[in-house]
């Protein structure tokens, strides 16, 4: 029974739904973005062989139907790889795979954590194959985490001007939550990680009633009030190697 409600609950933390994500997930609302995010750019690599840049636990890997999900890592980072379905662990700097390996790529809220994000994206596209897609999220707006291993927040006009300067067309990008709903984001996570006590289990009986109705508020808030794009969780992009 213990071991269900914890697969029920690692489940939640990336596929938040609305019966029980809401309440139990402090990060539900930049989650939920992500998800459906997730989902539209799995519908563009939907073939071959798809290279997944800092897999760590594959959250993703249903979503893809491809022939080979392959999964790097680097082994040193700000998590750590007990939960990991790693193939094979990389340098940072290599990855290794010979030059046009891969129909496409996948990453998700990683390159914020890659200092020497060009050297990558350089090496994404060498291991892609002509025309192939690198399909990816990271974020705009969020709180310092996996500490000290967090170097960068991107705009929407870095990302375009980072692919295009290492090998890549931009074919697609949005940005995932409302001006509101990342207001109210981050106010539902200060109160969770600063305001409520560290006990674990203590955190879990109170999100209920201390974070989530901050989430459905901003959830709620997101549908009536007008919206500005220009405070936003996350890049939601697909490029094309050209």
């Amino acid at each position: 029974m213990i071991a269900w409600l914890k697969k029920i609950y690692r489940r939640e933390q990336f596929y938040p739904s609305y019966l029980l994500g809401i309440w139990i997930h402090p990060a539900f609302i930049v989650r939920r973005g992500l998800i459906n995010g997730v989902r539209e750019l799995s519908s563009f690599c939907q073939e071959g062989k798809l290279l997944d840049v800092g897999c760590g636990s594959k959250p993703y890997e249903d979503l893809f139907t491809v022939d080979e999900y392959i999964g790097i890592d680097i082994e040193v980072s700000g998590h750590n790889h007990s939960s990991s379905k790693v193939d094979k662990f990389y340098d940072g700097k290599t990855i290794p795979f010979e030059d046009e390996y891969f129909d496409n790529a996948f990453s998700s809220e990683v390159f914020e954590h890659v200092f020497n994000i060009d050297e990558l994206l350089r090496e994404i596209n060498r291991v892609l194959r002509q025309g192939g897609r690198l399909c990816f999220t990271c974020p705009f707006v969020w709180y310092e985490h996996e500490q000290p291993y967090d170097f960068a927040r991107y705009t929407s006009f870095a990302v375009e001007h980072l692919l295009a300067t290492n090998g890549f067309k931009l074919v697609k990008l949005e940005k995932s939550t409302s001006f509101v709903e990342t207001i109210m984001q981050m106010l539902s996570i200060y109160v969770y990680l600063h305001v409520l006590p560290r006990n674990g289990y203590i955190k879990l009986v109170m999100t209920p009633l201390l974070v989530a109705p901050i989430n459905i508020l901003g959830k709620a808030l997101g549908k009536i009030l007008p919206n500005n794009e220009n405070f936003y969780h996350n890049n939601i992009v697909v490029a094309e190697k050209l």
